[in-house]
């Protein structure tokens, strides 16, 4: 977990990182999902997605701009999964949390 946190900003081959820990990348997956109840990308996408939050309510970024500070590279994808984890789309929930 301490890995994807550090280094959630950029693509994490889940299959290195699990021989980094002496692994197999079955074992990794089975032994994350049990302690999280979330895969190592939605956890991934999780901490993602919670950092722009931050940085769209405490700063002026675009939701583009917030997109790419964490590692997105398709600010369409992005609406797409921040609408879905906080119900609506980035830029009128930094409104929103702005207000």
């Amino acid at each position: 977990m301490r890995e994807i946190k550090i280094r959630f900003k950029e693509p994490i081959n889940m299959r290195e990182l699990a021989a980094e820990l002496g692994i197999s990348p079955s074992s990794f997956y089975h032994n994350f999902k049990k302690i999280t109840a979330l895969s190592p990308l939605d956890f991934q996408k999780r901490i993602r997605l919670q950092e722009a939050r931050y940085i769209l309510q405490n700063s002026d970024s675009t939701a583009s701009q917030a997109a790419f500070d964490v590692g997105y590279e398709s600010p369409s994808q992005f609406s797409r999964e921040y609408a879905r984890m906080f119900g609506m789309p980035p830029k009128a929930h930094a409104q929103t949390l702005r207000d």
